[in-house]
């Protein structure tokens, strides 16, 4: 049986320790250091990103601890050794963190995260802080889109079974966030207080037998009442809904399809419910939806959507291509306040730029429209990302500082929960102007 983690410091990769050995061996440990997280491209043609995770990171990095065990299992490995063991030991993040507020959009460039501390305590916390970053970020933008897409209509979201248990935690946080309206998950019910949904599977009606379907919708009526969702596609669609209204009656609450062509059924769905009487008698679609699907549904007599693999997978939601990069970084024994000294890669197609940066946002009228780390216009032809190795807030009205102070000296700052996380989110998507959220995948 395995042995279940207490601390999140081995949720990293062994080069983060590798490093951190032999920085310990020369005079570069104690170099103070800036590192930045930013994606060099947006995926999919997309205009920004959601940065999503920072509360989830923040709690992870209070649990950054080598403790017994931890160190136990890297000595018995002989992945470093006597004096970084005895260095983890005491390893306690000192640094600040700068970061975007969660629901913030960023764009290619964009700082979204920055860590400054000594070389060896930064370098170390890399992949925490990416695979918190990077899984949040990409389900939190696809949730975006699809809630947008969705308009004033709820979407559920359902996307547990795609993934791994705690991912399924985190990915409907981070789509609650983009503006889903619920999860089918539990645990993230109670760990966030994220609201939950849920109807039920065709294994249910499949139960009953081939000519029990009217018997299953009986026994979940008399368990749940009528209010509750009944899935009318296990056999025939309009057979299901005479079905569900015979049992539930007119108070019947919603009925949901998971297959065929969703506009046509819908259509057809919601002329039946009517003819039978059940007329408050919510619609609810689900089966591969994405963003743009349900903008087809537009025109759809719908009530709500069900959502799941197109935001918590790869698919719908491609990785937010981060990267955590050091930037900057002081000489061996430079005194407190130095300058500290830019640093950056001019690999072939992944060049960065070196220096702390800045953001900030602007109207496209007040800001140039690129940034000095070349990040794009947000799309919607109203505002622009500013991104400068200098500190001094750009001219003219508007400008709007993207970063603040989450950690300081390893001590986390309070920050918004996830219900204000969510309203600042929407405020945000609103306030850009965005027009062309939805880009063609053919084009």
């Amino acid at each position: 049986m395995s042995e279940k983690a207490t601390s999140t410091a081995l949720f990293t990769d062994r080069y983060e320790l590798t490093m951190v050995e032999a920085a310990l061996a020369t005079d570069r440990a104690a170099c103070p250091a800036v590192f930045e997280v930013f994606t060099r491209r947006l995926p999919d043609r997309r205009p920004w990103g959601v940065f999503a995770g920072l509360g989830r990171l923040l709690d992870a990095l209070g649990e950054f601890r080598f403790g017994p065990s931890e160190l136990d299992w890297l000595a018995r490995q002989a992945v470093v050794g006597a004096t970084t063991l005895e260095w983890l030991e005491g390893y306690r993040f000192s640094g600040d963190v700068h970061a975007y507020r969660e629901g913030e959009l960023y764009t290619a460039g964009s700082p979204v995260l920055t860590v400054e501390g000594t070389f060896a305590e930064a370098v170390l916390l890399e992949t925490l802080v990416l695979s918190t970053l990077n899984f949040d970020s990409a389900v939190a933008t696809a949730a975006s889109l699809t809630t947008w897409a969705a308009g004033e209509r709820p979407v559920i979201e359902m996307g547990s079974r795609r993934v791994s248990p705690e991912a399924a935690v985190a990915a409907a946080r981070a789509a609650y966030l983009g503006g889903f309206a619920s999860t089918s998950n539990l645990e993230a019910g109670r760990r966030y207080g994220i609201p939950t949904a849920g109807t039920a599977s065709h294994a249910f009606v499949l139960a009953f037998g081939a000519d029990g379907e009217k018997e299953a919708f009986a026994a979940q009526v008399n368990a749940l009442g009528p209010g509750t969702t009944l899935l009318v596609d296990t056999y025939d669609i309009a057979e299901g809904i005479r079905h569900a209204v015979e049992v539930a009656g007119p108070a019947l609450g919603a009925v949901r399809i998971d297959s065929g062509d969703l506009g046509r059924e819908a259509a057809q769905a919601r002329q039946l419910l009517d003819q039978l009487g059940a007329r408050g008698a919510r619609l609810i679609v689900t089966g591969d939806l994405d963003a743009h699907s349900i903008a087809a549904l537009g025109a759809a007599p719908v009530d709500a959507y069900g959502v799941g693999a197109s935001v918590v997978t790869g698919l719908g939601a491609p990785s937010a291509g981060f990267v955590y990069k050091l930037v900057a970084i002081g000489g061996p024994g430079a005194p407190a306040g130095a300058p500290l000294v830019p640093v950056a890669k001019r690999s072939a197609g992944k060049g960065s730029v070196g220096g702390r940066k800045w953001a900030w946002r602007a109207r496209l009228d007040d800001a140039p429209h690129r940034s000095e780390a070349g990040a794009p216009a947000i799309a919607g032809g109203c505002w622009a990302d500013i991104v400068s190795t200098s500190p001094q807030v750009p001219e003219g009205p508007g400008a709007r500082a993207l970063q603040s102070t989450v950690m300081k000296g390893g001590q986390g700052i309070p920050q918004p929960d996830l219900e204000e996380a969510r309203s600042f989110h929407a405020e945000v998507r609103a306030a850009v102007g965005l027009t062309s959220l939805l880009l063609d995948r053919r084009s």
